[in-house]
């Protein structure tokens, strides 16, 4: 059991120092030519941040473990939502710009309704809904970019302010980091979903909670990272698009991606009032927390303390719930 567990906690190590460089590589390569920030901070940052999702989910769909793949989309999205961001919203509330949350906001409800189409009618993810979720992923990049030309003001912004001088790397070295980081995050995320599994089986807890739970938990550190960050820096609120966009990411890319190479059928686990956890629990809180977190700030244009309490909360109601049933 030991080794699995150390093995388990390797892979994690892994994914987040192979998200680092990956994120390093690529954001290097982007300033080397001149692509705005705010486009990177969209695009390459926030896709690197969720490779580890990505790779985890692509592993265990592959290897005929939908249980992970499933779990950890929609247990990543509840940890992004009412652990890190609640974190951030807990200790620095306050304003957000409502009109730049509209997009997201809306692209993030539009994938999770057809994801629960899928899950209650269908009872099953087809590949052509995997296409669909890539498609809505692409759709939302154009639009993502389209924006960021079109409003340079924030890149402006940020490219103004004084940054600690940094040793200038090599185009090479960035292709390098850009290589290596995601070859480190393939490794890594086998080692998660292969080991995870065996503890699951050790313990006796099925695969979909240990998903929803450790593997969700650690393939979001990255975004953990960047909220801690945020905070440190005094610009707290930022890290709420941040999530959203993560969150927007794990359904139609992490999911498009699983379904796509291997389609599965909504995982069979415990079940409360005999009917799936999955549906009655998972699902629903996924939907939830993210209604919770974004209607306030879009109705009042300002995240609110008590928000991230509650939030706080429903996290760890939710975790003892996972091991309880």
């Amino acid at each position: 059991m030991l080794v699995p567990v150390l093995l388990f906690i390797l892979g994690l190590i892994l994914l987040i120092k192979g998200g680092d460089w990956f994120v390093d590589g690529a954001t290097g390569i982007a300033h080397r030519f001149h692509v705005p920030e705010i486009i990177i901070g969209a695009t390459v940052v926030s896709i690197g941040t969720t490779l580890p999702e990505v790779m985890v989910s692509a592993t265990g769909a592959l290897n005929g473990q939908g249980a992970m793949a499933y779990g950890n989309a929609i247990g990543s999205i509840i940890c992004n939502t009412a652990l890190i961001a609640a974190i951030t919203i807990a200790v620095r509330p306050g304003p957000v710009d409502s009109k730049a949350l509209k997009m997201p906001v809306l692209f993030f409800f539009v994938s999770a309704a057809l994801y629960a189409v899928a899950a209650y009618l269908l009872g099953e993810f087809p590949r052509w809904l995997g296409v669909a979720m890539l498609v809505i992923f692409a759709v939302y990049m154009v639009i993502t970019v389209r924006q960021g030309f079109r409003n340079p003001v924030e890149s402006a912004v940020r490219e103004s302010e004084p940054e600690p001088e940094k040793k200038q790397s090599s185009l090479a070295g960035e292709i390098l980091l850009l290589v290596l980081g995601a070859a480190v995050i393939a490794v890594g995320a086998n080692l998660l979903v292969d080991n995870g599994t065996i503890i699951a089986q050790k313990m006796g807890v099925p695969e979909s909670v240990i998903a929803l739970t450790f593997v969700a938990l650690g393939t979001s550190l990255p975004e953990l990272v960047t909220a801690i960050t945020s905070l440190v820096k005094g610009h707290g609120s930022l890290s709420l698009g941040n999530v959203i966009g993560a969150n927007i990411f794990n359904l139609v890319l992490v999911s498009g991606v699983s379904v796509t190479l291997s389609p599965f059928a909504v995982p069979e686990g415990n079940r409360i009032f005999g009917i799936n956890s999955s549906l009655v629990l998972d699902i629903p809180l996924m939907i939830g927390v993210m209604a919770l977190m974004t209607l306030p700030a879009l109705l009042g244009g300002k995240l609110r303390r008590w928000q991230g309490i509650v939030l706080l909360g429903v996290y760890a109601a939710f975790c003892a719930v996972q091991f309880c049933l």
